[in-house]
């Protein structure tokens, strides 16, 4: 049931057939909730990622991811399709400081830190510990925490977890130079206020947002097209789903204008 899409990725025509599939739908609502489905695919996904995949290599652990959710069981990261788009613009900024919201297990934060210049440093914010713990552990194994960071925490906290990303890892007035927004979609446009209002961003700084298209940010995508020339200039990548050629989604790639 697969087939082969840009870059030789590998999709399955027909995922929704799988169990991993079927159980992560009746599993959303508590995805949403807490950040995982609850049938332990986390956790499953760092063993065999561990376990399938070479200590300071980078690309073999996210060769072991990529095999884990196409083969095994479903996973929500970026996945290696869309993962293209990411390692594009992360290409073309070559950002020193890098923010992501949504770490889910890592394996986006593993993809920007092994294509982020050598002197970057990338911090990823997860609201769910267990996630973030999962997240750190690959990373590790990817050989990537010298430069790669995870804080447990939401920017829409009420300050606290901006607090602490000013305080400890260097966020301020034009710091920002590249923010992956992969999380809660409803919160999307609401996190990039907060973040633009901190004054963290400068002409130039990029925002890669994924599923903009499904699940769906569609506050989001408005804000961005009225915002077109003005303040943003974005580029609309139609893909897919991850790991699977039915469902078509959209990654936006902004470029912040003042």
């Amino acid at each position: 049931m697969g087939g082969k899409g840009i870059g030789g990725v590998v999709r399955d025509r027909l995922p929704f057939l799988r169990w991993s599939w079927i159980r992560f739908a009746v599993g959303l609502p508590r995805f949403i909730r807490t950040g995982q489905i609850g049938d332990g695919r986390e956790a499953a996904a760092r063993a065999f990622v561990i376990a399938h995949s070479k200590v300071g290599d980078p690309d073999s652990v996210l060769a072991a991811f990529d095999d884990f959710a196409r083969n095994h069981t479903m996973l929500v990261n970026v996945g290696d399709e869309k993962g293209l788009i990411l390692d594009a613009a992360i290409g073309r900024a070559k950002p020193r400081l890098l923010l992501e919201l949504g770490a889910y297990c890592g394996y986006s934060a593993v993809r920007a830190g092994r294509d982020m210049p050598d002197d970057a440093k990338l911090v990823s914010v997860e609201f769910n510990a267990d996630n973030a713990e999962i997240a750190r552990t690959v990373i590790a194994q990817a050989g990537l925490s010298d430069r790669v960071s995870v804080v447990v925490g939401s920017i829409g906290d009420g300050g606290g977890t901006v607090e602490q990303l000013r305080k400890e890892h260097g966020f301020g007035p034009g710091a920002l130079d590249f923010l992956f927004i992969d999380h809660e979609k409803s919160v999307y446009l609401s996190d990039l206020r907060i973040i633009k209002e901190a004054g963290w961003l400068h002409p130039g700084s990029v925002v890669v947002a994924d599923n903009v298209k499904v699940p769906g940010a569609p506050d989001y995508l408005r804000y961005m097209r009225e915002q077109e020339g003005t303040s943003w200039r974005t580029v609309e990548h139609s893909t897919h789903v991850e790991y699977q050629s039915l469902l078509k989604d959209l990654v936006l790639e902004s470029e912040y204008l003042g």
